[in-house]
């Protein structure tokens, strides 16, 4: 266990738009609330949940148009986190997905929540196909991919554990800066879910309607099933997909809280054809005691168990999705017992997990000098 005295600093990459990695922020900062917020820029505005943290941005935080458009200043970060330095701290946290692993903790312990290594400096192809990064910009990180790559590197050197929200995302670690990492899931608010006795007949997609998400496929094979299928969420690809859709396909756009809770619980089958690094989406399906339908790939690998809570499909097509939800037809799914499942993946669980991680990693209380010469204050 800590050290009630122990100094804890979160460190996050950006918080200027609400997402997965800002969820587990959220719960991170529900463990430790007393622990500052360091982090590149900061909107309150658009992250209502930061509002009243002690939240401290770096210098980019007041650099023109950053909280509306921050990907234009992607070379910068790595400049902006190299000059974050922390001193005082006994542990230091970062959630990262992008370069604050590369924070100077002076002589703080440094664990890594790893979401992914930085992926448009290892997977700068498929970041650039589905983000909408300027034209500029795509050039500039062309062009500096050896000296950024280089950089993740030894800034990763320089973390004490990683720790790793997937198995995908696991290898990924040890494969782009060759260390070990411990897997522990992103957290899940199960509370929010519940098992229904009578579903009805549709099936779902909660998903962001951008090209990776794959929603095509999902829509192709349900235009040829005739099947109800029920598309919740928002975005750039939506116009496209809306144009193939039959007639037993809805677009519902963003839902309150409460009527996904709703639709989770009635449908009969979460459909997932993207590959996601973790996924909530199906773990919330599972809460809600109804199985899930995925493509084999990411992040289902280590949530979904093929026959019990869900089905996978293998090629990206919609002929395989299609027969896929006729395989799943022919299974009758307890939902109590993928409600059980998906109890492996809640806050508590999480929290146990991380605290036994940060505990034996970090060793609070042996004080030690600070890297690159700098010594703790």
């Amino acid at each position: 266990m800590f050290a009630p005295a122990a100094r804890i600093a979160l460190v996050h990459d950006w918080l200027n738009q609400p997402g997965g990695a800002e969820a587990v922020l959220e719960v991170l900062h529900e463990i430790f609330p007393d622990a500052p917020v360091y982090t590149s820029m900061a909107d309150p505005a658009r992250v209502p949940a930061i509002a009243g943290w002690d939240v401290r941005p770096s210098w980019m935080d007041r650099l023109p148009g950053i909280h509306a458009h921050h990907q234009p200043y992607l070379p910068l970060y790595p400049l902006a986190w190299r000059a974050t330095r922390l001193r005082g701290y006994d542990l230091v946290l970062s959630n990262k997905s992008g370069f604050c692993h590369g924070v100077d903790a002076g002589g703080a312990i440094h664990v890594c929540y790893c979401l992914t290594p930085t992926r448009f400096v290892w997977q700068p192809e498929e970041y650039l196909a589905h983000e909408d990064v300027p034209a500029g910009t795509h050039v500039a990180l062309r062009a500096l991919l050896p000296l950024l790559r280089r950089w993740e590197l030894a800034a990763a050197a320089r973390v004490d554990g990683f720790i790793a929200i997937s198995g995908v995302v696991r290898d990924r670690i040890a494969a782009c800066y060759g260390r070990e990492s411990t897997i522990i899931f992103p957290p899940v608010d199960l509370q929010r879910f519940h098992v229904v006795d009578q579903t009805d007949d549709f099936y779902l997609i909660l998903a962001r309607l951008v090209p990776y998400k794959r929603i095509d496929l999902a829509v192709e094979a349900f235009n040829r099933l005739g099947r109800r299928l029920v598309v919740v969420g928002d975005g750039r690809d939506r116009g496209r997909l809306e144009a193939m859709a039959g007639p037993s396909i809805t677009f519902r756009g963003r839902l309150p809280q409460a009527e996904v809770v709703d639709l989770l619980a009635r449908c009969r089958t979460l459909v997932w054809p993207g590959v996601e690094d973790f996924g909530l989406a199906p773990v919330e399906a599972m809460a809600s005691g109804r199985p899930v339908l995925a493509r084999r790939a990411g992040g289902v690998l280590d949530t979904v168990v093929e026959g019990r809570t869900g089905m996978f499909f293998d090629d990206a097509s919609p002929d395989a999705l299609a027969a896929a939800v006729l395989r799943a037809d022919g299974i009758a799914w307890d939902g109590g017992a993928i409600r059980r499942h998906a109890e492996g993946f809640g806050r508590p669980v999480f929290e146990a997990r991380l605290r036994a991680f940060l505990a034996e990693a970090c060793r609070l209380g042996e004080p030690r000098p600070a890297r690159n010469g700098h010594r703790p204050r």
